[in-house]
């Protein structure tokens, strides 16, 4: 079994639920000829056909629209905005039908559409091209947000969001679309999109983080691992809803929190599992809980774009703070 990309992960599940599954389209800007600007869907118009894999106006508004309508009576559209920044045009028919439309109708519809979209910096581009922006759609009642960090995940949690008969925002880090590679198994075999996953178990630290900023934490704790310090690196994966029972049980054991993550500081993910933590497991905390994130600013030139990134030094330092400065 050869090891693919992220990328090609998220273009195999597509290909296995188009497969299995005849109401499952696809739909956006070049996605059919070209497979997209990161070649995500290539291959599956020539398989399923135009009548499933439509290209789309450069209309982020009608695609939002179309996708929630199709949605609506009994199709399971898969949606890609370009990139993430793109989307805000769709946001009407994002939160105020694809989120409600359960509610609404008082379950008479739901809305199982997924609406991918590449996010992050990292790759030189513009800042409508490199934003992070999911803790804005995290506030949504009624959304799901999920973000995969490796092939893997990619392949699983995207086969679990477009079986959700509830919309889902699936936001694929591009930083690490062709860098992070692995084995998949085809199998068809779903990851829940309501848990996170303990990659690397520790004694000192829960670390939490998400997306291309994983493979930096995990850097960090191989690192921080030859100085005695030892990481619990925990993948968030699930935006929304988040999975807190995991994330507290590894308090139990380390005692200090540290998120980290690419989005800005104020009213990120980040900000939201330090207050639960707050809330309801206070006592289980050695040390104040950290954050590691991004600058309250938007998303710099290239030129200045790797002052704005978070590295492996940053996260190797954070941890040795929060470790020296309150023993």
């Amino acid at each position: 079994m050869a090891e693919i990309t992220l990328l090609e992960a998220v273009n195999l599940a597509l290909h296995y639920e188009m497969q299995h599954d005849d109401n499952v389209v696809v739909l956006g800007e070049d996605i059919g000829e070209n497979g997209g600007v990161f070649r995500a869907t290539v291959g599956l118009k020539q398989a399923f056909g135009c009548k499933r894999v439509m290209d789309t106006p450069l209309a982020e508004a009608l695609i939002g629209g179309i996708t929630v309508g199709m949605a609506s009576q009994g199709l399971r559209p898969v949606a890609e905005f370009q990139f993430q920044g793109f989307i805000f045009p769709a946001i009407e028919h994002l939160v105020c039908h694809a989120a409600r439309l359960r509610h609404r109708t008082r379950g008479r519809l739901t809305c199982p559409a997924v609406f991918r979209a590449p996010f992050g910096g990292g790759i030189h581009a513009p800042e409508h091209h490199s934003e992070s922006v999911e803790a804005l759609f995290a506030h949504i009642p009624g959304l799901k947000v999920v973000i995969p960090s490796s092939p893997q995940r990619a392949y699983g949690l995207l086969l679990g969001a477009i079986r959700s008969n509830d919309p889902v925002l699936f936001f694929e880090p591009k930083r690490i679309y062709r860098t992070v590679k692995s084995h998949v198994e085809n199998n068809g075999i779903a990851l829940p999109i309501d848990c996170c996953f303990t990659l690397r178990e520790g004694r000192d630290i829960t670390l939490v983080t998400w997306g291309a900023c994983v493979v930096e934490s995990l850097q960090a704790a191989e690192t921080l691992a030859n100085h005695g310090i030892e990481l619990e690196v925990i993948d968030l994966a699930s935006i929304k809803p988040i999975d807190m029972a995991t994330i507290l049980h590894s308090l139990e054991k380390t005692g200090r929190l540290l998120v980290v993550h690419e989005a800005v500081k104020t009213c990120g993910v980040g900000a939201e599992i330090i207050t639960r933590v707050a809330e309801s497991a206070m006592c289980l905390l050695k040390a104040p809980p950290k954050r590691l994130t991004g600058f309250d600013t938007i998303m710099p030139y290239y030129r200045n774009e790797d002052y704005f990134m978070i590295h492996h030094d940053d996260i190797v330092n954070a941890a040795r703070e929060l470790m020296e400065g309150w023993q």
